[in-house]
């Protein structure tokens, strides 16, 4: 049974710890968590923020306090399935990707440590249903369960200074994608062309917590018709 957990954040937010793991069932009670208080908000619940395996819910303070906000988020808590959320749950997101080379300058290297080919890597992880956890450390970079076991790996040792707008990254158990540039100590496995952060739209992030993400291989002459692009919609 996952722990269940109230913490207090300052004197107006309450964080929901639903487990003590980083993996997609951990993931998928915070999610369920967060659908049923946006369906139907306790009284004085300003908003909800999903990260890994917890939830930041923020209140007024002024029309609810801390004891009677966990007490009215209790069984709604208690009641989140431990179980990866339903399939078709979210928004489905085609996402392309050039692997290797310059692009994904780790991938030969996480293919090695799995003892595969980088063909199978690559296929592998365009292989299986990612779902966006939560956005976080970048402005709408997603952080996504559903790596497969094989392909879970450390961070890199040194980060890196600079890892490009796009870079696909790998890490534990996590896939992330960098919307833009920024230092980073994940494993590159490649590049994907789609436009994911736009702060002059509105939403400003394409990707939402609940979506589901399937990475397409793609070549470098596929890349460049799709720069800048949002990905496309799946379903």
């Amino acid at each position: 049974m996952q722990s269940l957990r109230f913490l207090p954040a300052a004197d107006t937010a309450v964080v929901v710890e639903l487990g003590d793991t980083v993996d997609e069932a951990v993931s998928s009670r915070v999610l369920a968590l967060d659908e049923a208080i946006r369906r139907d908000p306790p009284a004085g619940v300003l908003e909800s923020v999903p990260t890994l395996r917890s939830l930041l819910v923020l209140y007024d303070p002024l029309r609810t306090g801390h004891d009677e906000l966990v007490a009215a988020l209790a069984p709604l808590a208690a009641g989140a399935p431990c179980a990866p959320a339903a399939a078709d749950a979210g928004e489905e997101w085609i996402v392309p990707v050039v692997y290797g080379g310059e692009d994904g300058p780790d991938l030969e290297q996480v293919a090695a440590a799995a003892g595969m080919s980088a063909t199978a890597a690559v296929a592998a992880h365009t292989g299986t249903v990612h779902r966006v956890a939560m956005l976080g450390h970048l402005p709408g970079l997603p952080y996504c369960t559903g790596l497969p076991t094989v392909l879970h790996t450390g961070r890199r040792p040194q980060p890196r200074t600079r890892v490009a707008a796009g870079s696909v990254a790998v890490a534990g158990g996590l896939t992330c994608i960098y919307p833009v540039a920024a230092p980073g100590g994940w494993q590159i496995l490649g590049r994907t062309p789609a436009l994911l952060f736009d702060p002059a739209a509105s939403p400003p992030a394409v990707l939402a917590p609940g979506d589901r993400l399937r990475f397409v291989a793609v070549d470098a002459a596929e890349a460049a018709g799709l720069e800048g692009r949002p990905p496309r919609r799946g379903g």
